[in-house]
């Protein structure tokens, strides 16, 4: 499986929201300027990230964007899900209807095995704990 870009900016956006944490809004223009990201495409995953309650934005001069809790509360699997939806490594994990095999598969039951132990990595694993071990 292979983690989509979503996942892999909406993620970089984030730490970098992580990165500010306590100092005040970041401005969407300076995270794509240090992440080389584009604005049309961060702000696509604000929109998800604030659907999800994971960031807040403040308008005007001094406005931009935050985290809306500690970088110690929010997981990778948290993010992950908020500009994914919940990523299983087959579409039969959760809709088993999706296919006429799902009672009989032999192998719906290791995706589901994978998709859970993917998950439960990304769950323990912190906003904090990237930046803790950020070199920068």
């Amino acid at each position: 499986m292979k983690l989509s870009t979503r996942s892999r900016y909406g993620t970089r956006l984030m730490i970098q929201l992580a990165k500010n944490y306590g100092k005040g809004p970041l401005q969407i223009g300076d995270i794509s300027e240090r992440e080389g990201i584009s604005v049309k495409y961060l702000e696509q995953l604000i929109i998800a990230l604030k659907k999800a309650k994971l960031i807040k934005s403040v308008r005007g001069p001094k406005g931009g964007h935050s985290l809306t809790k500690s970088p110690r509360k929010i997981t990778i699997g948290e993010i992950v899900r908020a500009v994914e939806g919940h990523t299983e490594l087959a579409d039969c994990v959760t809709k088993p209807q999706l296919c006429d095999r799902s009672d009989s598969c032999p192998t719906r039951n290791v995706w589901e095995s994978a998709t859970k132990a993917m998950y439960k990595e990304l769950d323990k694993t912190t906003l904090w704990h990237m930046i803790k071990n950020s070199p920068n």
